[in-house]
């Protein structure tokens, strides 16, 4: 091929991956129908067209490449697909189209769903259902019906028990205490230092019951509607001493870290939403307004005030809800993008670094919040922040909002009073200890941390994205 030739091929490959960037369909199919065999062409960093557009999240032209025949499985030089690229990037509708494109299908299967971040404590064995909440007929039977599920709470910690391990090589998983209306009705009767809480109906039954319907299976009568209701049972301490002795095989789990973080992780997103709403309880136990006594409502997640001329009763007041706290948790990247910023606490174990975190105050934004938290703690300046995903944190109410903030500034003036040492780790470095283990010089949180998982997505990313 001439030097002609080959300038010329390259900038046909050009415009194909600038229309596929700017999502120019038209242009995009009419160059292919001249040259088709473009249609696989990589730049110089290995990206195709296809990757380009996913990368800026133009769906149209990702379908008209995968009806041209693309190859969905090439790499770029930085070891992504596009269908990598697209999930970066949150094009959640493309990475669908990319993985269930033809030829990667077996007929007869529903497709795969691309699953979005799921951190530690946002996974749910519950569907919430809050329109129950105001249905007082359908929790006060829900709660003496024998399948109803009962979780027992002592100072915000959850009843456990020990499950498997039957084999010698098995180590016993921790597990919520699945317990029934029997099994707690004289704590409810016996006592009034008890709280109760609505959490909401057994997800996988109600999934199971909505096939029923499609199927055209009608429920029998004693059937009532199928639903299975979980409750979230506080008692006090004598109570829960006097159950304890009742079973044995029992126990309330505590401290509330690191041991809440042994439940397996559909129990620990119900343990989140249930010590959540119970610590609410047992901190704002009168009306912030008027200090009178307050009574509970809605399946324990509204408080109203007793007394009747309260200004709480008139219009929306947030106080009569539970709250939920934002902190804003971010992975500080290096302008070069090869070395991130880690910081940490004095009460923190020796050697362990994490990233920089800091709650969202009053009429402020996520970016700006970012920001801020990490010129107060490090001394770095910030520019572009984005989202990657986020946590709740049930420490008591908090919801750990995940970033990526990338620094326009690299020198550090730790606030002592913030922290005790920030400092920038090289890729290399955090990829020895998260990947290969090594953790001589430092450590960062484990894997159910969402700190983790930013300092893990980092190390997935790279400059060609």
């Amino acid at each position: 091929m001439t030097n002609f030739e080959k300038n010329f091929h390259q900038e046909m490959v050009s415009q194909l991956h600038n229309f596929a960037a700017v999502g120019d369909a038209a242009r995009l199919k009419a160059l292919l129908s001249r040259s088709p065999s473009l249609i696989n062409a990589t730049a110089g960093n290995g990206w195709t067209a296809l990757m380009y557009a996913a990368r800026n999240g133009h769906f149209d032209v990702v379908r008209i490449l995968l009806e041209g025949g693309c190859d969905r499985s090439i790499i770029n030089k930085s070891r992504q697909t596009a269908l990598d690229i697209a999930k970066f990037w949150g094009y959640k509708h493309i990475a669908n189209l990319l993985a269930n494109a033809k030829g990667g299908q077996k007929p007869g299967f529903l497709p795969t769903e691309v699953k979005e971040y799921s951190n530690y404590f946002g996974t749910t064995l519950l569907d919430r259902r809050s329109d129950k909440r105001i249905d007082s007929k359908w929790l006060s039977k829900k709660q003496s019906h024998p399948a109803t599920v009962y979780i027992l709470f002592s100072d915000l910690s959850p009843l456990v028990t020990l499950s498997g391990g039957a084999e010698k090589s098995q180590q016993p998983e921790v597990r919520l205490c699945r317990l029934h209306h029997k099994d707690v009705e004289q704590y409810m009767i016996q006592t009034e230092e008890f709280t109760l809480i609505f959490l909401g109906v057994d997800l996988q039954f109600h999934m199971n019951l909505t096939v029923a319907a499609h199927n055209g299976k009608v429920l029998q009568e004693d059937d009532e509607d199928g639903l299975v209701a979980w409750f979230a049972l506080s008692i006090n301490p004598t109570s829960a001493e006097r159950f304890k002795q009742k079973h044995e095989d029992c126990y309330f789990l505590h401290p509330p870290m690191p041991a809440l973080l042994q439940l397996p992780e559909n129990e620990a997103g119900v343990v989140a939403q249930a010590r959540s709403i119970l610590a609410w309880h047992s901190r704002y136990r009168f009306c912030p307004t008027c200090g009178s006594a307050t009574k509970i409502e809605e399946g324990g997640y509204k408080k109203t005030c007793v007394k009747e001329d309260c200004p709480s009763l008139q219009g929306v007041h947030n106080t009569s809800y539970p709250r939920v706290d934002p902190v804003v948790i971010m992975q500080v990247i290096h302008p070069d993008g090869n070395h991130c910023l880690l910081g940490r606490q004095k009460r923190f174990p020796p050697g362990m670094f994490t990233c920089l975190a800091g709650f969202v105050e009053p009429g402020e934004t996520i970016e700006d919040a970012v920001r801020r938290e990490v010129e107060e703690e490090a001394g770095v300046k910030v520019g572009h922040v984005q989202y990657v995903s986020c946590q709740p944190w049930p420490m008591p109410s908090s919801l750990m909002i995940g970033c990526l903030a990338v620094a326009v500034s690299t020198e550090i003036r730790v606030d002592k009073n913030e922290i005790e040492d920030a400092r920038w780790f090289t890729r290399e470095q955090v990829v020895d200890v998260l990947i290969k283990g090594n953790q001589r010089s430092f450590f960062v949180p484990p894997s159910r941390a969402i700190a983790h998982q930013l300092i893990k997505h980092w190390i997935g990313m790279n400059a060609n994205l």
